[in-house]
Order: structure tokens, then C-alpha cells, then sequence
């Protein structure tokens, strides 16, 4: 066990015999919150640990996706529920979109956690977990937070035409949605996803828990919208988002489900 997380214990027991055990205050996660720290304390304090866990995140999601638009074209329990049942999603289009999602990951994602993994210190964790109010309310709240900010920028670069066909018009060069569409984007909207996604749960002061909750949840509801799938349990049946889609563009006819990311 390292000096730190020697210390980190220590001052979770102290604290725990001045009677904030999570018994007293009905933590429900505070069992699983010990174990991570106990356990995973190094890693999890990385300033890498954010970037890594979204960059995997979203490639499970999106392998579990592409695996069903492989399948689909031969297996008609699954391809009932495609939006476009009559178009199986082809290799190019994976190609093509895997392609550029690589690449904005080496070219800006990469280069940004270096240099986090540099000039940051590691994050301090706190030895409370949320309650599992506060964790629900604060993904929550992250949520509704960043999908205004999206709407407006959405809204804007659908209304300017000039920063639509600089900045996001290459979102919208497939008018078929599958799930490697989610990040075929330009850098900048790239960027501005990410710095929403990071920014948001500090200005609410959220617990790191309750962070990670929110950039997985953030991740598999934006990759649910672009898979191209209306199951009965995905989220703009269960739970629609308060906000619309903003016009297309002039000449633009896009055809995506739920919320446009």
C-alpha cells in the first residue's frame, strides 16, 4: 500500500470514529466507494482515469451496436427494430467512420491527456461517498445542463450557414444513423462535447463518483441516439429529453432519432 493511500485510510478511519461512518448518514454507496479506494485508489486519482473511462466506454458501446448492424441483415429479431431496416450499415461506412474517430482521438483527445497527465496532480479522493440521492440528482443535473448547452450550440451552428459547413456539416454527411456516427464529427465539436462533459460536473461541484456516472451515462445515451435503433427500452421512449431538435440546415434532411448529438 502506497504512503498516500496509507494516509487516505487513516483519515477515512479518524473520520469515521468522530460518527461520520456511512452507517450514520445512510450511504448506500459508501461499501462500494471503500472497496474502489482501497483497492483501485491509485488509478482511480489519475488524472488519466476520466479519458480512459469515457474512450472505453464508448468503444463497448459502439462494439455492442455494430455487432447487432452485422447481424441484422440476416437476423429479422433484430433488424425489425432498425430505422432503416431496408439498408444494412456496410463495411465502408464502418471504416470510414471508425477512421475518423481515430483520428480525432490521436490528433486532440491524446495530445489533451498527456498534457493532463503531465501538469495535473492527481485528484484527491474524498473518503464519503455521495448519498445515493446526491448521485442521482447530480447526474441528472450534469445532464440537463449539457444537453442545453448542446441545443445551443447545435441551434447556432444550424442557423449560421457559415459555421455549419465549417464546423458540422461533416455530423451530418450520414443521413442513415448507426452508432459510429456518434463521434464522426470535426474537432471542434469534438472538443466542445468534451469540455461540457468535464467542465459540468465541477461547476455543480459534483462528488467524482457522481462525475464518471455522468460521462458514462452521457456516452451510451449519445451513442443510443445515433445507433439507428428504436428498441421499446431505449431512452426516447423510456425518458425523452425535454429539448427538440433545433431545424437542419438549408437543403440539409437529417433523419436521426431522439436527441441530435
Amino acid at each position: 500500500m502506497s504512503t498516500g493511500r496509507l494516509l487516505r485510510t487513516l483519515s477515512c478511519v479518524s473520520d469515521e470514529d468522530n460518527g461520520t461512518s456511512w452507517q450514520s448518514n445512510g450511504v448506500f454507496l459508501q461499501p462500494a466507494w471503500d472497496y474502489l479506494q482501497q483497492n483501485h485508489c491509485d488509478l482511480l486519482g489519475s488524472p488519466l482515469f476520466p479519458v480512459v473511462l469515457s474512450i472505453t466506454t464508448y468503444f463497448l458501446v459502439v462494439s455492442l451496436y455494430t455487432m447487432l448492424d452485422l447481424l441484422a441483415p440476416t437476423w429479422p429479431c433484430i433488424n425489425r427494430y432498425r430505422l432503416h431496416p431496408d439498408t444494412p450499415v456496410t463495411w465502408p461506412d464502418i471504416w470510414t467512420t471508425l477512421g475518423v474517430t481515430i483520428y480525432n482521438h490521436l490528433l486532440y483527445i491524446f495530445p489533451a491527456a498527456v498534457a493532463q497527465w503531465l501538469w495535473r496532480p492527481p485528484v484527491p479522493l474524498p473518503c464519503e461517498a455521495p448519498t445515493l440521492c446526491s448521485f442521482f440528482l447530480g447526474i441528472f443535473a450534469c445532464m440537463i445542463v449539457f444537453d442545453s448547452q448542446y441545443y445551443l450550440w447545435h441551434l447556432l451552428h444550424h442557423r449560421v450557414p457559415w459555421l455549419y459547413h465549417m464546423f458540422h456539416a461533416v455530423h451530418h454527411r450520414y443521413h442513415q444513423p448507426f452508432s459510429l456516427v456518434t463521434q464522426y464529427m470535426s474537432g471542434w465539436e469534438l472538443f466542445s462535447v468534451g469540455f461540457w462533459t468535464t467542465i459540468d460536473p465541477l461547476l455543480l461541484q459534483c462528488h467524482c463518483l457522481t462525475t464518471w456516472g455522468f460521462m458514462v451515462l452521457n456516452i451510451y445515451i449519445s451513442t443510443e441516439d445515433h445507433c439507428g435503433y428504436d428498441f421499446p427500452w431505449s431512452m426516447n421512449n423510456v425518458a425523452p429529453t425535454p429539448l427538440q431538435l433545433p431545424p437542419s440546415a438549408p437543403g440539409e434532411q437529417v433523419e436521426m432519432k431522439g436527441r441530435e448529438n
